[in-house]
């Protein structure tokens, strides 16, 4: 079966970088095409690869298909109003994060750090395999604990839709068409980038 090829959207690079990467970004517009089953996997298996502080792995994933649709509902009345573009989608995911070590006893301190580092290589991957994969902040989170039997130690980190590229023209609310078409932007290095000491301003990383 055929799908739409991933959307482009120009991205103003300074200094190259690799493809992939570049690739990236968060269109709206989904289809509710079934993702393939094996597909699925490598986006775990994915996760599953990311760095950790001591190996820890802190991240966990509830997820639910479409050919789900008592689980996927559950998932998707979580989201707030501004994210229901997401509920066209085929998967959807909640990444959730682990504050302990599970065989150490002790906190984790970069628990959220090395979550956060899974779902870029999940997403990463997705991207590789011509999906889109859309994080988003906005759903509620204490409901989650709620309706999907989270312990109350442990924290959901983002949502996150995954499907096939859909047709933006058949987005019908301005704000998911604003989000679709608008152009991306980063700060410069500089802003970030600091040699020696903080806030050192430098016109080369050279």
């Amino acid at each position: 079966m055929s799908h739409r090829l991933y959307p482009k959207k120009e991205t103003p690079l300074d200094y190259p970088i690799d493809p992939l990467i570049e690739k990236r970004w968060s269109p709206v517009a989904f289809s509710s095409e079934p993702i393939e089953p094996e597909k699925i996997n490598s986006l775990f298996e994915a996760m599953r690869w990311a760095p950790s502080s001591g190996n820890g792995q802190p991240w966990r994933v509830i997820y639910a298909t479409q050919d789900e649709q008592e689980n996927f509902d559950r998932l998707a009345s979580l989201l707030d109003e501004g994210n229901g573009y997401a509920k066209r989608t085929y998967l959807l995911l909640l990444t959730c994060a682990l504050p302990r070590f599970e065989d150490k006893d002790r906190e984790n301190p970069y628990w959220q750090h090395d979550t956060g580092l899974g779902t870029q290589n999940l997403i990463l991957q997705a991207v590789a395999m011509n999906l889109i994969a859309h994080p988003m902040a906005g759903f509620n989170k204490e409901r989650a604990h709620e309706l999907l039997g989270i312990p109350v130690d442990v924290e959901p980190m983002v949502m996150i839709a995954v499907g096939y590229p859909g047709d933006g023209e058949a987005l019908t609310d301005e704000r998911w068409v604003k989000k679709q078409q608008q152009p991306r932007q980063r700060k410069p290095v500089t802003d970030f980038a600091f040699r020696g000491k903080w806030n050192s301003k430098v016109k080369s990383q050279i």
